[in-house]
């Protein structure tokens, strides 16, 4: 079983581009009598590896299951039960006459494994959560990278790439209506690239691909003179500005992700609690609600896989009913709250990426990649903490250093896949379907799932080692050329 990673491309781009702005839902929230809301997310993912028969790749849950007695694998059936357990919690809010919301992040990888695993009742649940009718308006789903890719350390040219094989796998899945309604981004370990050339190429793949607004982590964010958002503005959508070494420059909304421990906040629900002690907050010469914003593994851990589901009741029973104006509600529907009362896009405040405003200061009226790379270095060399790799949850883990035996390889496979095949695609781009160029992309996008780095030195850079060489045997069958 092969996942649907390409050769839909054109037909994916006519869906996703149909409306530019919002869902076209019909939301039952008001603007007007809304104080606050809160919106959470939950993030779920299971990497590829070679484990399978002869080096076959299968899920990391499936692996998980079949080797019990290592490690924490004895909680791959809790962990599956984490991934259908919406469909269930959802309706049954629904009954009791909450109002539920959520917003769902599944990696490509974790769709295809569910698949390969033959676990219909996780396909059954999330097929339904996609597409019923009356979960359309209790849930969103969060397009992101297919294979849980970190931006920064990504290679430029296959940040589309990621994209589009994720959307290839969601419209295989749950067809072009659910496709179109997904507006919202996610980005893997909330990695945010303050590169300027990745972060505008980065944009710009999301905007071509039909995305309209992006979640981001509070501290990977500045507002244009350096200085860290404001209390206010943390609560409000924002306007991510990305310019590039040339000078030119793209933008998208920004829903922020503030600062905590992620599990804990969103397992007990605190974005709710919180925003039970907000009020509406100014904003283009209107009053609307503050919004606390939030994402967490949705597997991950005691709290996620114990604690959730309760909260989740008992913080949507307590503003059941309730007067004091504050709902829970998903990111596109806010945002069309917004579009609907007349403010959009550009009436939002501006930010950039972290750092970018120390480096346009030490750049001053030059331009040009080269000119960006001197002054970054300039910076560093008078600063040692300072990076342009990006930000994340996971600031104290560097995705690159350490791992130049998985990045080498990741940079060259990446590379031999591109002078094979973008020529072709150029010049006629029905080659995307064909079985070569899929088998190559499938590696491609396999070496750059940041596992493959978060867990250190070991098997998981054994795996990368195996997918790097199953990678250049599909691309160079007569090729032998050793692991770097």
């Amino acid at each position: 079983m092969q996942p649907p990673i390409c050769g839909k491309e054109a037909e994916i781009k006519s869906i996703v581009n149909r409306f530019d702005h919002v869902s076209t839902i019909k939301t039952d929230r008001s603007l007007g009598e809304l104080k606050s809301a809160f919106a959470c997310a939950l993030h779920m993912h299971q990497p590829t590896v070679p484990a399978g028969p002869d080096g076959a790749l299968i899920s990391h849950l499936q692996y998980m299951a079949e080797h019990p007695d290592e490690g924490d694998n004895h909680n791959a059936e809790p962990f599956a039960q984490c991934y259908r357990r919406l469909a269930d919690l959802i309706p049954e809010l629904i009954k009791q006459g909450c109002d539920p919301r959520i917003m769902l992040d599944y990696s490509g990888n974790l769709l295809w494994g569910v698949g390969q695993m033959g676990r219909d009742d996780i396909s059954s649940a999330l097929h339904y959560l996609a597409t019923d009718e009356l979960m359309q308006r209790h849930v969103e789903w969060l397009g992101t990278f297919w294979s849980h890719a970190v931006a920064p350390s990504t290679p430029i040219p296959d940040l589309q790439l990621q994209i589009s094989a994720w959307q290839h796998q969601f419209l295989d899945l749950f067809g072009s209506d659910a496709l179109e309604r997904v507006k919202g981004f996610s980005p893997p370990e909330m990695h945010l690239p303050n590169h300027p050339d990745t972060l505008y190429e980065l944009i710009r793949a999301l905007k071509d691909s039909g995305y309209i607004w992006l979640l981001v982590q509070e501290h990977s964010v500045e507002q244009r003179d350096g200085s860290a958002l404001s209390q206010q503005q943390k609560y409000l959508p924002n306007r991510l500005v990305a310019r590039n070494s040339a000078g030119d420059e793209l933008s998208i909304t920004a829903l922020i992700k503030t600062q905590g421990s992620d599990t804990k906040l969103v397992g007990q629900m605190q974005p709710c609690y919180e925003a039970l002690g907000l009020g509406r907050l100014p904003l283009a010469g209107q009053e609307v609600p503050a919004l606390v914003s939030q994402i967490a593994d949705g597997e991950n851990g005691g709290v996620m896989m114990n604690e959730f589901p309760p909260a989740f009741r008992q913080a949507n029973q307590r503003i059941k009913g309730e007067v004091n104006g504050t709902s829970a509600i998903n990111g596109t529907e806010y945002l069309q709250l917004l579009h609907e009362a007349g403010i959009n896009n550009e009436q939002f405040p501006e930010i950039q990426a972290v750092g970018q405003s120390r480096l346009w200061q030490q750049l001053g009226d030059t331009s040009g990649s080269e000119a960006v790379d001197h002054a970054i270095g300039a910076i560093q060399a008078s600063d040692h903490s300072f990076a342009m790799e990006g930000a994340s949850w996971t600031n104290n883990l560097s995705w690159v250093e350490g791992y130049e035996n998985v990045l080498e390889p990741m940079n060259q496979l990446s590379a031999s896949f591109h002078q094979r095949f973008d020529a072709l695609v150029e010049a006629d781009p029905l080659i995307t379907a064909s079985a070569d160029y899929h088998q190559g992309l499938l590696h491609v996008l396999l070496l750059e799932t940041s596992c493959f780095r978060y867990w250190g030195q070991g098997t998981w850079t054994d795996y990368a080692r195996r997918i790097f060489e199953q990678g250049q045997a599909a691309l160079n069958p007569r090729s032998s050329s050793p692991y770097c």
